[in-house]
């Protein structure tokens, strides 16, 4: 059973994501940021992943708190889930175009997180979603999920089509790494011994 329930509440937001790995790409994600619930719906349908999350925070004062923490419980659910990794793929790629964006991402369930984030956005804003929150997005899942993941913009100029096309290459990355692998069984996909 690959799920996972994880609560983070601070000062400064309230988030509960679940998910489960195995599930079709179901959503139901309240964020309280709009084009946010919108990226994030992207990331679950696309990658197959299950997921329900409800995050109150102080958008009063801006998104920034509810898009960093979300990330960091998003993370924590999927270490939680993938157990000790016996089995899964732990490698995926994605070359995704979305008319005028074409985005790469290539990651590495490693537990060593890094993030390479190169995307140019020509705005600031998407409505009024901060586009930087992106990348502050995908270091808050790439340190939680301890995930070495590179995202890399090859072409673009539509802001909104950079960033979803961003989330939808990460999904269909993270969809191939936590797939089983039909020819490693119950082994750990490592020379190490551990990931």
């Amino acid at each position: 059973m690959r799920r996972a329930t994880v609560d983070r509440n601070t000062a400064e937001t309230k988030i509960s994501v679940s998910l489960n790995l195995d599930g079709t790409g179901q959503y139901d994600n309240q964020t309280g940021v709009g084009f946010f619930d919108h990226m994030l719906d992207q990331l679950s349908r696309h990658s197959l992943i299950d997921m329900t999350i409800r995050a109150t925070g102080d958008t009063h004062i801006d998104d920034h708190h509810t898009v960093e923490d979300t990330g960091i419980a998003l993370g924590q659910a999927l270490v939680q889930a993938l157990g000790d990794k016996r089995g899964i793929t732990r490698y995926g790629s994605c070359h995704l175009a979305m008319d005028d964006a074409q985005v790469r991402c290539a990651l590495d369930l490693s537990a060593r997180p890094y993030l390479i984030c190169n995307l140019d956005f020509q705005s600031d804003k998407i409505g009024t979603f901060d586009t930087e929150l992106v990348r502050e997005f995908f270091q808050a899942l790439s340190t939680h999920g301890g995930i070495t993941l590179h995202i890399d913009q090859l072409h673009g100029f539509n802001s909104h089509h950079i960033a979803e096309a961003a989330f939808k290459s990460v999904a269909r990355a993270l969809r191939q790494a936590v797939e089983a692998d039909p020819r490693m069984s119950n082994q750990l996909p490592s020379t190490k011994g551990a990931l």
